[in-house]
């Protein structure tokens, strides 16, 4: 990858506190991108820290080529408390399942209040849609079940975009919904990308990003726009609407 190819992977997007559009390059985080990808290859894992003897089936890279298909993986080069650069890693969402891999970053949510507070109404949604397939469409029933389900969907998803609490680099901590305000809904997925992760931890053990760059590995999504080991920006979709908030006060560090 050369200069030119490089500057443009940066993680971006607006602030609605301060009006201003930040972003972070990825610098000599490809390398360190480079260097993963091929402890990928090698390992065939992603808890690769571990030995092999403890190594759990779960985190296979046999996953990635799978009917999940890839997933995207990024790193941060950051200074730490004592200004020594260093560097950590993040996969987008879940990996088969998991939240939690070691030598990766956490969710910027805390997974065990994730699952208490969806499995329940999980469960509820399951058992409606085992029902609707028992029921004429057009039926009264069909629909007031179908209303339902739809009702505790959405009270869900408030709840779990509640407990998604975003750090920035001024200090302050704030729910996702207060940052994507004036939007129509908050998309799925959203604080669930590399960036925010990586970002969110820098911001709360006091950490100085220097760059970060994600890249996708693995099998080729449906519509073919993320390729095996490829480059890409942030997404503009989920990670714009908070990325902005996220980085405001890293200029001034």
């Amino acid at each position: 990858m050369n200069k030119s190819e490089n500057n443009k992977l940066y993680s971006s997007g607006f602030c609605t506190s301060c009006g201003t559009m930040h972003s972070l390059e990825a610098g000599s985080a490809v390398r360190y991108c480079h260097e993963l990808m091929e402890k990928l290859d090698k390992t065939g894992r992603i808890d690769f820290i571990l030995p092999k003897t403890e190594a759990d089936p779960a985190f296979s890279t046999d996953y990635l080529s799978g009917k999940a298909r890839g997933q995207m993986f990024g790193v941060m080069v950051y200074l730490d408390s004592e200004k020594r650069k260093c560097t950590a890693r993040a996969f987008s969402g879940q990996y088969n399942g998991r939240w939690e891999v070691p030598g990766w970053v956490s969710p910027v949510i805390n997974a065990s209040e994730f699952y208490e507070i969806t499995q329940a109404t999980e469960r509820k949604i399951k058992s409606i849609g085992r029902e609707l397939k028992q029921l004429p469409t057009g039926s009264q029933e069909y629909k007031s079940l179908a209303d339902n389900r739809k009702r505790l969907s959405q009270d869900l998803m408030r709840k779990i975009h509640a407990i998604y609490r975003l750090r920035n680099f001024k200090g302050t901590t704030s729910p996702m919904p207060d940052i994507i305000h004036g939007q129509k809904g908050i998309p799925t997925g959203t604080g669930d990308c590399c960036a925010p992760k990586l970002l969110n931890f820098a911001a709360v053990n006091g950490f100085t990003p220097l760059g970060i760059a994600e890249f996708y590995y693995g099998k080729e999504n449906k519509s073919e726009t993320k390729l095996h080991k490829h480059f890409y920006p942030s997404c503009t979709d989920k990670c714009g609407l908070i990325l902005g908030f996220m980085l405001c006060g890293l200029d001034a560090k």
